[in-house]
C-alpha cells in the first residue's frame, strides 16, 4: 500500500521566532564578543589611572582620585543605562554606555597632552560610564535564562571580560611606546586602547544584539501571564513572591555586591602605587593587575555552576571569607616582592567574582520583569558609590597609615557579608 508522508517544516521568519534556547545562545555570543572588547578598555584605565594622576599632581594622597572619579561617573551611567534599558531595551542602553566610555578615554588623552588636571578628572568621570556598562551587561545575559541556569548565564558574560582584562594591562608598554611616537605622554597610551575597545564594543551591540533580550523576555512573560490569567500562581505554577520577599532579596543581593566592590576597589587601586613606591616599574603592576582581573572573571563558569547548584547565600558568605584572606596576604606581602601581591590580588578577584555572581542572581530572582532594568540600575548605583568611596578613601588611608592597614581593613570590612548572609538565612 502506498503511503504518503506529509512533511512540514516551520522556518522562523524572524530571529524572535526561534526557540528561546537558541535565541539565548545567540545573545550570549554577542555579549561575549562585546565583553571581550570592553574588558581591554576597563583594564587599561584601571592599571594606569592612578599612576597618571600621581604623575600630574605629584601627590600620593590623591592617587585614589581617578578611581573615585571613574566609579562616581559610573553612578550616573548606571542610572542612565538602567533607565534607557527599561524604556527601550538592553541594546541602546549598553551601546550608549560603551560609547560614553570611548569619549571619556579620548578626553583623558587630551588632558594628558595638555597637562590639564581638571580636564583629566572630568574625562575620568565620563570614562566611568564604560566601567559601569561593562558590569551591567551581566544582567542582559540573565534576561532570557531559566532560573535554574541564571547564575551560569551571568557568569558566561562575566568570563568574557577575561580576555581583554588580562591582555589590556600587558599592553601598557606597547601602547605607551605608541603614545610616545604620537607625541602623547607615555602613561596615557593605554587609553588609546581603551577608547578603541569601548567604541568597538558599542558597535557590536548596536548591530548584533537582536532580538533585544529584555524586550523579548517581557513579551514572553506577557504571553505566559495571559495564558495563566485565571490561575492563582504564576505561569510556572509557583506562587508569586510577596513584595516583602522581593524587597528582602534586593537588599541582600545589593549588600553583598556593595561590600564586595568596596573592599576590592580600595585594595586594587593602591596596589600599583604601593608597588611603584617600592621600586617596581610599570610592567610588574601591569602583571599583577592582569592576574587580578583574570581572577575577577575567569572563575565565572565555576562560580555560576556553584551558585545554581548550591545555596546562593552559602556562596555569598564564601566571598567574604576569600576577601578577608586577600587582605591578610596583601598586608603581609613584602613590598619588593611580586609573587605574594599577585596571590593577594588573585584572591581579591576571586572573592569579588563570588560576590558579584551571587548578588546578581539574588537580585534578578527577586525583581519582576516590569521593573527589572530600572531596579538593577539603581543597585549598580549603590555598587558604583561603594567603588567611588573605596577608591577615594584608599589614597588617604595609605598616605596616613600605609598599604598594609588598608589591605587588612578592606578584608575585615568584606567579612561583614557573613553575618548579613546569616541574618538573611534566618529570616
Amino acid at each position: 500500500m502506498e503511503r504518503n508522508f506529509l512533511v512540514t517544516t516551520t522556518v522562523p521568519a524572524r530571529i524572535e521566532d526561534l526557540p528561546r534556547s537558541q535565541v539565548q545562545r545567540r545573545i550570549l555570543i554577542v555579549l561575549v564578543a562585546a565583553q571581550g572588547l570592553s574588558g581591554a578598555g576597563l583594564a587599561a584605565g584601571v592599571t594606569v589611572g592612578a599612576l597618571l594622576a600621581q604623575d600630574m599632581l605629584n601627590s600620593t594622597s590623591l592617587a585614589g582620585l581617578p578611581s573615585a572619579l571613574g566609579t562616581a561617573g559610573s553612578v550616573l551611567a548606571a542610572v542612565a543605562v538602567g533607565r534607557i534599558s527599561q524604556a527601550r531595551g538592553r541594546r541602546p542602553g549598553l551601546a550608549a554606555g560603551y560609547l560614553a566610555g570611548a569619549v571619556g578615554s579620548a578626553g583623558v588623552i587630551a588632558a594628558a597632552v595638555a597637562g590639564n588636571p581638571v580636564l583629566l578628572f572630568f574625562a575620568l568621570f565620563v570614562y566611568g560610564a564604560g566601567m559601569s556598562t561593562n558590569l551591567q551587561a551581566r544582567y542582559a545575559g540573565a534576561d532570557l535564562a531559566a532560573p535554574a541556569r541564571r547564575a551560569r548565564a551571568v557568569s558566561t558574560v562575566l568570563v568574557a571580560t577575561t580576555l581583554g582584562g588580562v591582555v589590556g594591562p600587558n599592553l601598557i608598554a606597547p601602547t605607551g611606546d605608541l603614545a610616545h611616537t604620537l607625541g602623547i605622554p607615555h602613561l596615557a597610551g593605554p587609553f588609546l586602547l581603551a577608547g578603541a575597545a569601548y567604541a568597538m564594543a558599542a558597535l557590536v551591540l548596536a548591530i548584533w544584539l537582536r532580538p533585544d533580550p529584555l524586550l523579548l523576555a517581557r513579551a514572553l512573560k506577557a504571553e505566559r501571564t495571559a495564558a495563566a490569567y485565571a490561575q492563582p500562581g504564576d505561569a510556572s505554577g509557583r506562587p508569586r513572591p510577596t513584595v516583602e520577599r522581593r524587597r528582602s532579596g534586593v537588599l541582600v543581593g545589593a549588600l553583598v555586591m556593595v561590600l564586595t566592590q568596596l573592599a576590592m576597589v580600595a585594595i586594587m587601586t593602591m596596589t600599583p602605587i604601593h608597588m611603584h613606591d617600592h621600586g617596581h616599574g610599570t610592567a610588574a603592576p601591569g602583571l599583577v593587575i592582569g592576574i587580578h582581573i583574570g581572577a575577577m572573571y575567569l572563575p565565572s563558569p565555576l562560580t555560576g555552576w556553584l551558585v545554581d547548584r548550591y545555596d546562593r547565600l552559602t556562596i555569598a558568605g564564601a566571598s567574604g571569607l576569600i576577601l578577608l584572606a586577600a587582605g591578610i596576604v596583601a598586608a603581609s606581602a613584602p613590598g619588593d616582592s611580586v609573587a605574594p601581591l599577585a596571590v593577594a590580588l588573585a584572591l581579591l578577584g576571586l572573592g569579588w567574582n563570588f560576590g558579584i555572581v551571587t548578588g546578581t542572581a539574588i537580585v534578578t530572582d527577586a525583581v519582576p520583569l516590569a521593573t527589572r532594568a530600572k531596579t538593577q540600575g539603581l543597585v549598580d548605583v549603590a555598587i558604583a558609590i561603594a567603588g567611588a568611596t573605596g577608591g577615594m578613601a584608599s589614597g588617604f588611608v595609605v598616605a596616613a597609615a600605609g598599604y598594609p592597614l588598608l589591605a587588612i581593613g578592606g578584608g575585615i570590612l568584606a567579612l561583614a557579608i557573613v553575618p548579613a548572609v546569616a541574618a538573611a538565612r534566618s529570616r
